[in-house]
């Protein structure tokens, strides 16, 4: 390698400070979900550490998703709100027709999608309590979580890998077909 192409070590924090404002892009996206309710078709894909330290989910949900797990924020979610002095998200959500309040710390989001305008954001801070093996079985966001055109089931979001996307979809009634 010569002097020229050789990579200059920044003594800027420029990655931490990229990651910050891609989280407020995410943050500013789920509060104005909160205050008017999510517009047109957009809808949310929220993954986040489990594991991390004052994450608040029900038990059944912590034994299934010891490590990752993926919300869909679409058609039946409330109280999301962004609570940015306690550094917290919170959504109240309902799994196999059992209401849950979801308690999330903003630090262990890991990544962000709106699959309406193919928006995805990765937070590679969050994901640094993964060993490699696993952050890289999840692949990219966009890939991983692909729109899938209103008929969402809860599915991994790749197969076989450890992070996996639980849809609100799966458990709403539909009406019988004639």
């Amino acid at each position: 390698m010569t002097d020229e192409t050789r990579q200059v070590e920044s003594l800027l924090p420029y990655d931490r400070w990229t990651e910050d404002a891609m989280r407020e892009v995410a943050l500013r996206a789920l509060e104005h979900a909160g205050e008017h309710g999510l517009p047109g078709e957009h809808h949310f894909y929220l993954t986040f550490r489990t594991d991390r330290p004052g994450v608040a989910i029900p038990n059944h949900l912590k034994v299934r998703y010891p490590e990752e797990m993926t919300i869909v924020l679409q058609h039946q979610f409330w109280d999301l709100k962004v609570d940015r002095v306690k550094g917290m998200v919170s959504a109240g959500l309902s799994f196999g027709g059992v209401p849950a309040t979801l308690m999330i710390p903003i630090s262990a989001i890991t990544a962000f999608w709106d699959p309406h305008v193919r928006v995805g954001l990765r937070f590679p801070s969050a994901e640094a309590g993964m060993s490699q093996g696993e952050a890289g079985a999840t692949g990219p966001l966009a890939e991983s979580l692909q729109d899938d055109g209103g008929d969402s089931e809860a599915r991994p979001a790749e197969p076989e890998g450890p992070a996996q996307v639980v849809s609100l979809d799966a458990f709403r009634r539909r009406p019988a077909r004639d």
